[in-house]
């Protein structure tokens, strides 16, 4: 297909973030946390909140070089205690209804070299600085939504081979291409994209498997699923309705793993930007639910900080079914940013559960959310272990295996 200028598609995207992704309605008001990098898009997603009837849009800068700097030489008492005023406005803004969007581009190496101990210090005080917050987001009160730019940093990481021009240039062409901006009416595409999504889920939640058995190479592992587990595609919806669509893009079926209820040994097939550094070939093997053994290529440190963040750290809270020939994978690039890695294979992720994906969960206490094996967290991170040499199977509840995937990709149609 002829594909528009780069400037129509600059504008085509930024609608689909603002009318899709965070899902605007008029007179509600919009913030957007940004790096510094990526400043013009923020500024033209701006514009188009304020064409869609923003009431107000609040911009929250973030500049990673000044993070490295504070995590280099800022005294270690004020890595545990950050501080509250920025925390208690986003919470602030939340309980006013209003949205959330994130332009995720993280420089994956920005912390690399740097003490482990500092980060995993300062990583945990965030965390929990942010509890308030998160359970916005957590439970789905407000619409948010994620969406990247081609930050230098991370355009270097993805394409170390070209000059810096032309790595963002190749990315910008990467990320139009899979949020269906070349498409001749890309919000009509995303629609038949979300509605084959939704065919996969319900097939999944009428299935109502106990259990989920993995097998690849270095893979061998058993999650149970609770009873009243919900499968969820792409889409999510808040008390009063309004439709958004968290990440852009998604490609993604995924629910909550019972969290004492995971045995055997799991190998990642991707790396891992974590934290400002990069976790690759990695194995967790869990026995009831709790990761007993790990190990790493690189990144053993970050990976055991996460690991030992909390109680709940060690354990799962979410479980993902992506097919390996999909619109992300099958463009076999090593996007080094998570929302597009758990986008090209199957993953799951280390940390807090979703209460929206257990039947009436968001109206439970955590006890009451614990005792059904929902795991809490401070963390939740996602990590890839999806490829063409895997092969899932769903138990049901008489014992019978029945294939959910063959080689990496569906086994139903």
């Amino acid at each position: 297909m002829m594909k528009p200028s780069f400037e129509i598609c600059l504008e085509r995207y930024a609608e689909l973030v603002i009318k899709i992704g965070a899902a605007l309605r008029k007179g509600h008001s919009l913030w957007i946390n940004s790096n510094l990098d990526s400043a013009p898009f923020a500024r033209l997603l701006a514009s188009k909140a304020y064409e869609a009837g923003a009431a107000h849009v609040q911009m929250d800068w973030v500049d990673e070089a000044s993070t490295r700097i504070r995590y280099e030489q800022a005294p270690e008492e004020t890595l545990r205690t950050p501080p509250e005023w920025r925390t208690k406005a986003m919470e602030a803004h939340m309980e006013a209804g209003g949205s959330f969007l994130q332009i995720y581009a993280p420089n994956p190496s920005l912390l690399k070299g740097l003490p482990p101990e500092r980060i995993a210090i300062g990583n945990k005080a965030q965390a929990e600085a942010m509890q308030g917050f998160r359970r916005y987001v957590n439970q789905n009160l407000n619409a948010w939504s994620m969406a990247s730019v081609p930050t230098p940093a991370w355009a270097a990481a993805v394409f170390p081979q070209l000059s810096l021009a032309e790595a963002q240039d190749a990315l910008w062409d990467r990320i139009f291409q899979v949020n269906r901006v070349y498409e001749p009416d890309p919000l009509a595409a995303w629609e038949a994209h979300l509605k084959a999504l939704n065919r996969r889920k319900d097939y999944m939640n009428a299935k109502r498997y106990r259990r989920l058995h993995y097998k690849a190479p270095g893979t061998d592992l058993v999650i149970g699923l609770p009873e009243g587990h919900i499968w969820k595609a792409a889409t999510s919806e808040t008390p009063d309705g309004i439709v958004f669509l968290p990440n852009m893009p998604t490609e993604e079926i995924f629910t909550m793993p019972h969290k004492d209820e995971v045995n055997g040994t799991v190998a990642s097939t991707l790396p891992l930007p974590y934290s400002g550094s990069v976790i690759e070939g990695f194995s967790l093997t869990f026995k009831d639910g709790a990761v007993t053994d790990f190990s790493a290529a690189e990144g053993y440190e970050p990976l055991k900080s996460l690991i030992e963040m909390d109680e709940g750290s060690r354990r799962l809270g979410e479980v993902a079914l992506v097919p390996h020939h999909s619109p992300i994978s099958d463009l076999g690039i090593t996007f080094y940013n998570t929302m597009f890695d758990e986008n090209a294979a199957c993953h799951l992720a280390l940390g807090n559960a979703y209460s929206f994906t257990l039947e009436n969960g968001t109206a439970m206490s955590r006890e009451e959310l614990s005792s059904r094996g929902a795991n809490a967290s401070l963390a939740h991170v996602d990590f890839m272990m999806g490829s063409g040499e895997l092969d899932i199977d769903g138990e049901t509840a008489d014992g019978t295996l029945e294939p959910i995937f063959r080689k990496g990709n569906w086994a139903f149609s």
